[in-house]
């Protein structure tokens, strides 16, 4: 093989190395990168909103700086008394009621733990990342056997619970940035 051949085969194995860890990382990263950047510039440690892609259901946050990002998603049974603490900007009661009386049956639950995104599953003796819905709730720590998962389940999860989590970002940004 030739010097040229090598160099070029080289590049070709660095940029799909690059490729590979560049889809590796969680949709969700920069969402909260820019959620979290929204929220330390206006002082808040929490941040609720209607969200737009679903008109009965609610998506409330609870943000401890560098240190994890809580984030709900529900229905509620009285909708007015939400929208009403919203326009209110009472975010951190709305968050505790989408956590404790929500609709059976509708609520997500987010912990990002670094608040950085969520993760497939995280280096040793750093915390994990979960996802609850419907009642099941996936650690996301890599170890899908103890959960009863196969890999390819366990994956499939995380791809839905990261892409789940992206949306109810989206709809908090929207909330901390509204446009003019």
């Amino acid at each position: 093989m030739t010097t040229v051949a090598r160099v070029c085969l080289c590049g070709v194995l660095a940029m799909s190395c690059a490729a590979a860890a560049a889809a590796q990382e969680p949709k969700s990263a920069a969402l909260v990168k820019q959620l979290t950047a929204a929220l330390d510039a206006g002082q808040l440690d929490s941040i609720a909103a209607k969200d737009p892609s679903n008109g009965d259901t609610f998506v409330g946050a609870l943000y401890f700086k560098g240190v994890q990002l809580l984030v709900v998603s529900a229905k509620y049974a009285a909708p007015s008394l939400l929208v009403e603490k919203i326009a209110k900007k009472d975010y951190r009661n709305v968050y505790i009621d989408l956590n404790s009386a929500s609709v059976p049956g509708s609520k997500v639950f987010v912990e990002d733990l670094g608040a950085d995104g969520l993760h497939a599953k995280r280096e040793d003796d750093m915390p994990y990342d979960t996802y609850e819905a419907a009642g099941k709730r996936t650690a996301f720590d890599g170890e899908w056997k103890k959960q009863k998962l196969s890999e390819d389940e366990y994956m499939k999860a995380y791809s839905a619970a990261d892409e789940r989590y992206s949306q109810m970002l989206t709809a908090l940004l929207a909330q901390v940035r509204p446009t003019s």
